[in-house]
């Protein structure tokens, strides 16, 4: 996809609402990202299978009301066009082996909480940058 095309749109999966503030806080204001939210796997899977809106980064938390975001993950994977996206595994729970669990279900990244505002804006700009 062209840089030119447009923000990155980047789905965020987060049942906290502190948690979830505090991202949408460190994406607001920069007009290269757009950011959409869900509470729970459902919701995340409504927003991701909309064709007018297909994200192209997933950022899912480890721990949600109706799933977990491994298997959340596999199920956004199998949606239409989401089977290469980069995804980010955003959890309290950072530990070495946490991480590697993440690696192994298909996470491109993990950024634990509370996220660090430059490392996540720092990621997602790269991304952005390299779809041209």
């Amino acid at each position: 996809m062209d840089a030119a095309a447009g923000p990155l749109r980047v789905l965020h999966v987060e049942d906290d609402r502190v948690s979830l503030l505090i991202f949408s806080q460190v994406l607001l204001g920069e007009p290269r990202l757009e950011l959409r939210s869900a509470e729970d796997g459902a919701e995340a899977l409504a927003l991701a299978a909309d064709a007018s809106w297909p994200p192209e980064v997933l950022v899912l938390d480890a721990h949600l009301p109706d799933t977990s975001g491994h298997a959340l993950l596999a199920r956004l994977r199998a949606l239409p066009g989401l089977a290469a996206v980069p995804a980010f595994m955003c959890s309290a729970n950072s530990a070495p082996d946490d991480q590697a669990l993440a690696r192994a279900a298909g996470f491109t990244g993990y950024w634990p909480k509370p996220v660090v505002p430059a490392q996540v804006l720092a990621a997602l700009l790269a991304l952005h940058a390299a779809r041209g």
